[in-house]
């Protein structure tokens, strides 16, 4: 059974950085996309950013585009969020998302596996 295990979540000030990481056991979603979403109390589900199987095929929302970096490692089925120059509006519960055959897909209908979610909190 594939699971995905978050973790790097945290509380942070207003321009500070955080790490989240995401590991998948069972398989590596070599040939799949894998991505982010979060949810803030009171609103929908949003993506965040994505990442194709190839090198340097990755999608984001505009609202993180310049601060946010998604990274993989194919061979450990891992994906990674850089992010940087945090904002209080980034705070929500952070998830990771995977088995979408679209490179860059952004609805998370697209993506077959969730993992349990990371809270993100910055503050002002």
């Amino acid at each position: 059974q594939v699971q995905l295990v978050e973790s790097g979540g945290g509380l942070v000030q207003a321009g500070g950085s955080l790490r989240l990481s995401c590991t998948a056991s069972g398989r590596t979603f070599s040939t799949s996309a894998m991505a982010w979403f979060r949810q803030a109390p009171g609103k929908e589900r949003e993506f965040v950013a994505a990442a194709g199987w190839s090198a340097g095929d990755t999608n984001y929302a505009d609202s993180v585009k310049g601060r946010f970096t998604i990274s993989r490692d194919i061979t450990k089925g891992a994906v990674f969020l850089q992010m940087n120059s945090l904002k209080p509006e980034d705070t929500a519960v952070y998830y990771c998302a995977a088995g979408s055959s679209r490179s860059r897909a952004i609805l998370s209908y697209d993506y077959v596996h969730w993992g349990q979610g990371t809270q993100v909190t910055v503050s002002s």
